[in-house]
Order: structure tokens, then C-alpha cells, then sequence
């Protein structure tokens, strides 16, 4: 098949997270499966406006402030130019609302929908804008079948008026070569916890750093690390710093993939203490690596633990259950390695080969059953 596949950043670009990876994971397979993608996305200053990477046809034009405005006129002259046989378009953030404008078969993908979340992140003013961007979607894409990555999303489009039976959903895999587990690597001397993720409000990391300061009442060893970039990381250095913590909290900022990996592998848990996600990618690659993990039991995180048996779950925003969460798991060394072992199997069911199988096999049963 020949595919135009939409979404707002590509991997390359700054802004670039989870949902860049997902996408072009699975258009990289498919690419090697046969199949002819391009994909189009906004740009950045001093990007290339076009280019392959792994066989995708990268365009790129406008940039993160107007590319839904400029996108329709640039879409209707690539489907004029080329003769699609299917659309991809990835909701990430704001709709693009193609039904209104392409006369193609389409696919809408979403990792996760903001809804009033994204009052957590930004002010009011932007956050109204994306939040009424996003109300009229389920209307404007009506008939159309839907891919998501996990059950709380299906179940967030579901109650919006979407027919179950128009959702399909596909796990996201990990990369297994990277994320692997090496028995040799032994786990820092201190106790040590891990976020890893961008250093946004709505990540929640401040509810960790709260926590992370009782434990240190109970496990004065115990030391953290905040592995990432964002523009909240200066709001967590104060925070720090107000509970007098901050000389055991290390802010190492954006690492090269090997030393994610190696901190990984040597922190005793990892803590993601978002509000909503699409899955929780970084939940199955601590797994994975032999590390278990804490997470809020939010839309998205509370797919991919199991409770218990993976790592745990407490309710978002309780700082004391997250902190005898943590003390539990970074004082008891065999509870933690039942947790790390029940991960390591946990981890195995996922990898980006067979959910590109199963998407690859979605896009072509839809075949004429859309627009």
C-alpha cells in the first residue's frame, strides 16, 4: 500500500516524544514489509524540509505554532500529487480534521487524548484553545476506526460516543536490543530512585520529590535521580531545595541512550507519577532491563503495571502511599526481586515486530470499509 502518514513532530524534532517513537517504530516495519510511507510533519529551525530516514519520505514544513493552520492547503496538493491508498493521521495534541478536507481512507491513531489535563500543564488561555480543539474530534471523524495503544484510551474515546466495535488497540513494543537485561549489572550501592520522561508539570515529578524527602526521614542513604529535560526542571530544583533534599537529587538533564540504559539497570525502582499517558512506554523498558517500577494508577500507567506482581500502583497524587510504595520496595530485597523478576516476564510480551504485524494487518483488513 501506499501511505501518507500525519502527525506534528517526527523523531528528529526537538519536541519529539513517546508518540514519535510509536509511530515511526511501526512505519519503519512497515517500509521493510513492503509498503510505500511518507510522512508528513511540521518543522524546526535549521531542519531539512525533506528527507528519507529508514526508508519514510520525511516532509516537513511550517513549524509547532501554526502547522494545523498551514496543513490542510500543503495535505490537499501531497493527496492530489500521489495516489494514496490510506491516510495515518496520528491525534497527538490538537485534531487535524482531514474529514473535512481529504476524500481519503483514513486511520486515526491516538496515543492519548488531553482532555482537562492539559490545565495542568499550561495556562488557561492555550489550554482552552487545545481543549476545544479536541471536543468536536468524535463528530468531525465520525464512522471512521480508530487505533490506540492502550485500554484507558479506548475506554476515554469509547465514552465520547465512539462505537467499541470502531477501536481497536495495539500495545506498543519496546526496543529489545536496547533494553535488555544484563544479570552482571549490580544496582547502585545506595538506594536509589529513578524518573526518567520529559520534566513537564503534569509528569507530576514534584509529588515524587515530596515523597522522595519522607523516605529520606525513614532511609536517610536513599538518593534520587530526574533524568530528562522540560521546562518544569527549575520548579523541581526549588522544590528540592525548600525540603532540603536537593543535595540528593541529581538533575543530570538529557542523557545518550546507553547511559539511560545503564542508570536503568542500576536504579533499585522506577517512579512515573504522571497524571495521564498514553501506556507508560518507560513502565515495560525498566521491566525489561530488571528494574521494577512505581506508577500512578492513572489513565495509560495503570495498563502497563500489573499491580504486584510488576511493580506497583498508588493513587495519583498520594505522596504517603508513594512513599511506603518506595520504602517497601527499597528495604525489602526480596519483595523487590519478586517484583523484578514477575517484570522481566512481563516485558517479554512486547516488542515493536509484532505490533507492526498487527498493525500491518489492520490497515489492510480496512481496506474499502472507510471513506
Amino acid at each position: 500500500m501506499k501511505m501518507l502518514a500525519l502527525n506534528w513532530n517526527d523523531l528528529k524534532n526537538p519536541y519529539g516524544g513517546g508518540a514519535e517513537v510509536h509511530l515511526e517504530e511501526l512505519l519503519r516495519r512497515l517500509v521493510k514489509y513492503g509498503h510505500e510511507v511518507t510522512l508528513f510533519c511540521s518543522g524546526w529551525k535549521g531542519c531539512k524540509a525533506e528527507e528519507e530516514t529508514e526508508g519514510i519520505r520525511i516532509i516537513r514544513r511550517g513549524n509547532r505554532y501554526n502547522f494545523n493552520l498551514i496543513a490542510p492547503f500543503h495535505l490537499r496538493k501531497l493527496t492530489r500529487q500521489n495516489r494514496f491508498d490510506l491516510l495515518i493521521e496520528d491525534v497527538n495534541k490538537i485534531p487535524f480534521y482531514t474529514p473535512l478536507y481529504l476524500d481519503i481512507k483514513t486511520l486515526v491513531v491516538v496515543p492519548h487524548l488531553f482532555a482537562t489535563t492539559v490545565f495542568h500543564e499550561i495556562n488557561f488561555v492555550l489550554g482552552t484553545y487545545i481543549y476545544l480543539a479536541e471536543r468536536p474530534m468524535v463528530p468531525f471523524y465520525r464512522g471512521l476506526p480508530y487505533n490506540v495503544i492502550s485500554e484507558s484510551t479506548a475506554d476515554d474515546i469509547a465514552s465520547r460516543g465512539v462505537p467499541r466495535e470502531n477501536i481497536s488497540i495495539i500495545h506498543c513494543g519496546i526496543d529489545r536490543e536496547l533494553y535488555s537485561y544484563d544479570p552482571s549489572v549490580t544496582k547502585y550501592e545506595r538506594p536509589t530512585i529513578l524518573y526518567l520522561g520529559r520534566i513537564k508539570k503534569y509528569k507530576s515529578v514534584q509529588h515524587l520529590i515530596e515523597a522522595f524527602s519522607r523516605v529520606r526521614e525513614k532511609l536517610p542513604s536513599a538518593r534520587l535521580m530526574v533524568v530528562g529535560a522540560g521546562d518544569y526542571q527549575p520548579q523541581l530544583k526549588s522544590l528540592a531545595q525548600k525540603l532540603n533534599v536537593a543535595d540528593h537529587v541529581e538533575f543530570p538533564g538529557f542523557v545518550p541512550s546507553a547511559e539511560k540504559v545503564e542508570r536503568m539497570r542500576r536504579a533499585h525502582v522506577a517512579v512515573l507519577p504522571s497524571l495521564k499517558e498514553g501506556w507508560g512506554l518507560t513502565n515495560i523498558e525498566s521491566n525489561s532491563v530488571g528494574t521494577t517500577v512505581i506508577a500512578a494508577n492513572s489513565p495509560g500507567l495503570r495498563d502497563s503495571v500489573r499491580d504486584g506482581e510488576t511493580g506497583f500502583l498508588y493513587e495519583y497524587g498520594n505522596i504517603e502511599q508513594l512513599t511506603q510504595k518506595l520504602l517497601a520496595v527499597l528495604t525489602d530485597e526480596a519483595l523487590r526481586h519478586k517484583l523484578e523478576q514477575g517484570g522481566l516476564k512481563w516485558a517479554e510480551e512486547f516488542n515493536w515486530d509484532s505490533a507492526a504485524r498487527k498493525f500491518e494487518k489492520l490497515i489492510l483488513e480496512l481496506g474499502g470499509k472507510n471513506r
